[in-house]
């Protein structure tokens, strides 16, 4: 199919609210990164999303709805955290999971009894789903496997002729996927990291959270993916990326030793010009805000100049850096060397 690229305004959500009432798959903008949506009520709808992207489908999708009234079609019901969550952090990167409706297809929820739900911020999204009159299921935009899609451009590149309409709503302000935390059981447990922290999260429901062992670890053979990005390889370019977790000296020592066609050093960006060796800038030192905007852009950088090999420098894992971390470790396959 010829796929239309158009720029954000009321002829782009007029024609995005129509195709996802008729049934079809959209690329739309968010704060986080490209959604790839469609009608989360209609499990023929939410098959086409499987199919553009390649993706297994025992991986949840996210729900998107624009409003709180819209909320209770989708749940079976609001606990007491989903509220206070919602209160403090919607709209916003945060995706709160909880038990599903009747309305909720397993097609959606990849078999499972729950839900996860967001309210996005971004002011084109919201438009989009009030059009459309419909919950939208949306997992980023990217084919399966590959770097998500932070640009409407990214987004052609893996979306073209798989889907009939992109909506340019500019770059993405975050960079990374919501925030994943279920209240669905006794305990509210992080299930993957994002702009929204831990810490924060702690905060809002005055309690602790608990933290999934995948977060910073593989899944357990046979456990099943509760979250979208929990999958064992993930977010990752064709380049072979391998972490190199320790002190910018020893960082350097190893990138110089290992330097060679095809090799490229994903670094800070104040530590591009003391490297020395082909550099793709990924943030700056101690800014993980900065970071996370530009980490699947650098993803994809690497395959555009042709990378072989990738030597990332290993990010914080606390706070947003988490969130960082999280997705380069997927991307690495957990390759991951310590200095």
């Amino acid at each position: 199919m010829d796929t239309k690229l158009l720029a954000a305004g009321p002829e782009a959500v007029a024609e995005a609210a129509r195709l996802l009432r008729a049934g079809e798959a959209v690329g739309i903008p968010t704060e986080t990164v490209y959604g790839l949506a469609a009608d989360a009520t209609n499990a023929a709808a939410v098959k086409k999303i499987f199919e553009a992207k390649g993706r297994p489908q025992d991986n949840p999708l996210i729900v998107h709805i624009a409003g709180m009234e819209e909320l209770p079609a989708v749940v079976r019901e609001i606990p007491a955290a989903a509220q206070k969550l919602a209160q403090a952090f919607w709209p916003g990167p945060l995706t709160i999971i909880m038990k599903k409706s009747d309305a909720i297809p397993m097609a959606t929820s990849a078999g499972l009894d729950t839900v996860a739900v967001r309210m996005p911020s971004h002011p084109v999204a919201r438009q989009i789903i009030r059009a459309a009159g419909l919950p939208l299921a949306a997992p980023s935009a990217n084919l399966s496997g590959l770097p998500s899609t932070t640009t409407a451009r990214h987004t052609f590149q893996d979306m073209n002729g798989r889907i009939p309409l992109i909506v340019d709503g500019g770059p993405c302000e975050v960079g990374l996927e919501s925030t994943v935390i279920t209240v669905a059981g006794e305990v509210p447990t992080l299930l993957r990291p994002g702009y929204i922290t831990r810490e924060q999260l702690e905060a809002a429901l005055g309690c602790e959270v608990a933290l999934s062992s995948a977060i910073l670890n593989k899944l357990a053979e046979g456990e099943v993916a509760a979250s979208p990005g929990m999958k064992y390889k993930h977010y990752s370019p064709r380049a072979d990326v391998i972490l190199l977790s320790g002190p910018f000296s020893a960082y350097k020592e190893y990138v110089q030793a290992h330097a060679g066609a095809g090799v490229f050093a994903m670094c800070y960006e104040e530590e591009q010009p003391l490297l020395g060796v082909p550099c793709i800038p990924c943030g700056r030192a101690g800014d993980p805000d900065s970071q996370a905007h530009a980490l699947f852009a650098a993803l994809r950088e690497a395959d555009e100049r042709g990378a072989q090999v990738v030597y990332a420098h290993s990010p914080a894992q606390d706070g947003v850096s988490m969130a960082v971390y999280n997705r380069l470790v997927r991307a690495a396959a957990f390759q991951v060397i310590e200095l």
